[in-house]
């Protein structure tokens, strides 16, 4: 039986209207991007890692990736939403201590450079650490005291004569340029805990405050550090201008009050850096979330606030939702998570519970740039430290020549910083009590969502996105990576 004639040309029409459909989606052409639906994830296989704190599977890539279809359960569902774009993620890692570097650079050289791979590579098991954070001068876990320009009591160098690098030539810039060698793109953090007594108040290691008098000296000893690490090839990314600056009771440390911070900015290390021009970044504070009045202080004086790209935060006090308060503040200016302990001898069910759900999903949920655990290394007593220094201080490996064993700031950071590279972009995702979460795009544009389940029983549930579901169990209290 014939068609009429009408069906044919209907039948045209509609091939016509397909085809221009087909073309405006692959081209995107004009307005016609946001009208296109997406083609669904059909035939696409999430790869998930998963990391259960009873040992079982420590950061391991499950065998079988989950097909992505239509699901019909009662699950919880996590969406997933890239059309919602929040911040850039520079990296996630760790703080490289001297002690840090002391305890690597005694390892046999072979010993060493499987380490360092495992740590800074993302390829075979390499967990991809993609950020350093590393002391201006001694932190409190090195051997001992020093800054980069010592002198005998009663002496000054306000020319910074005596200026020198040596104090980390032998352990610290070495591993940095192993790590370099290994990640060439890995970002570098400096935080000083003290200037050179001489510029102090109290002419101690620990407490006191700068003198007004040494501020341009101590401007100056900034440049001549990026300058002296730049010679080494060693790039510093960006800088804190002090560890913990309301904790003068470490040693070494400072007290530095953010109006004082404020005066340090405007009128000496900001223009030491433009006249210099040094584009290593400036961050704010470098303390707790309970005072996130002190960069707002600094931040609401224009004069400094042109110098600053943002503000550095840990958590040993306050909530984490105070970093969302300073960003909302100024969302001009960045917002970086740059230390959390763990303290020995560690606890994995507990301590990964805590770290990925308020760090490593809560942090950047409220919008830190990174997430950096404290102390790479340490040995199996915890040290080295200066006198007066963490005593418990667990490192993310313990060190004990060249055994190695993984803690469980290790097992934090790997859950992201493997498959999250710097680039990538956090995304939306819901979330629900017992299944915290934070979704990103990377560069390459894949995705990648963590999952923690934070309940004493197993949970299944569902992430969709694009109107295609896979559905995952995880174990109690584990913590889910997946990629796709």
């Amino acid at each position: 039986m014939k068609r009429p004639k009408t069906s044919f040309f209907n039948l045209l029409l509609m091939t016509a209207f397909y085809r221009m459909a087909v073309l405006a989606a692959t081209l995107c052409l004009g307005a016609a991007c946001s009208r296109v639906t997406t083609l669904p994830v059909t035939g696409k296989r999430a790869e998930f890692w998963l990391t259960n704190p009873d040992g079982s599977a420590l950061f391991v890539r499950q065998s079988a990736p989950l097909p992505f279809g239509s699901v019909a359960n009662a699950y919880p569902t996590i969406g997933v939403d890239d059309k919602q774009m929040f911040q850039s993620i520079d990296g996630f890692g760790y703080t490289l201590t001297g002690g840090s570097a002391m305890l690597l650079q005694r390892m046999d050289t072979a010993a060493r450079a499987a380490l360092l791979n495992e740590l800074f590579s993302t390829e075979g098991n390499g967990i991809g650490a993609s950020y350093l954070r590393i002391s201006i001068g001694a932190s409190d876990l090195d051997e001992q005291v020093f800054s980069y320009d010592d002198l005998p009591d009663g002496q000054t160098d306000s020319t910074l004569t005596n200026f020198s690098l040596d104090p980390d030539r032998t352990y610290l810039i070495p591993v940095l340029k192993q790590i370099l060698a290994v990640n060439p793109a890995i970002k570098i953090l400096g935080s000083p805990w003290s200037p050179p007594i001489w510029m102090k108040t109290n002419r101690n290691s620990k407490g006191g405050s700068l003198l007004p008098a040494f501020y341009d000296a101590y401007a100056r000893y900034f440049v001549r550090y990026i300058q002296g690490m730049r010679a080494e090839g060693i790039r510093i990314d960006a800088i804190t201008i002090q560890n913990e600056p309301l904790h003068p009771s470490n040693n070494p440390s400072l007290l530095m009050l953010p109006t004082e911070q404020a005066t340090f900015i405007k009128n000496n290390l900001g223009p030491a850096f433009r006249q210099a021009k040094i584009d290593t970044k400036i961050l704010l504070y470098d303390h707790n979330a309970d005072h996130p009045d002190y960069p707002l202080t600094i931040l609401n004086d224009p004069d400094a606030r042109q110098y600053v790209d943002g503000s550095a935060f840990h958590l040993y006090a306050g909530p984490i939702t105070a970093l969302s308060d300073v960003h909302n503040a100024y969302p001009d200016k960045h917002i970086y998570f740059t230390e959390q302990w763990v303290g020995a001898p560690g606890n994995l069910v507990t301590d990964l519970n805590w770290h990925v759900k308020t760090l490593i999903i809560g942090a950047t949920r409220n919008w830190a740039r990174t997430v950096l655990e404290w102390n790479l290394a340490a040995d199996p007593n915890q040290n080295p430290h200066t006198p007066g220094g963490c005593t418990q201080c667990l490192g993310a490996v313990t060190l004990a020549g060249n055994t190695v064993t993984r803690n469980p700031a290790y097992y934090t950071i790997a859950t992201a910083s493997k498959l999250v590279r710097p680039g990538s972009v956090r995304i939306a995702s819901n979330t629900y009590d017992t299944l915290p979460n934070v979704a990103f795009k990377t560069t390459d544009g894949g995705i990648v969502i963590i999952v923690l389940n934070d309940s004493d029983a197993p949970q299944s549930f569902n992430i969709r996105y694009k109107g295609q579901s896979i559905t995952s169990t995880l174990p109690k209290r584990s913590v889910g990576t997946y990629h796709w």
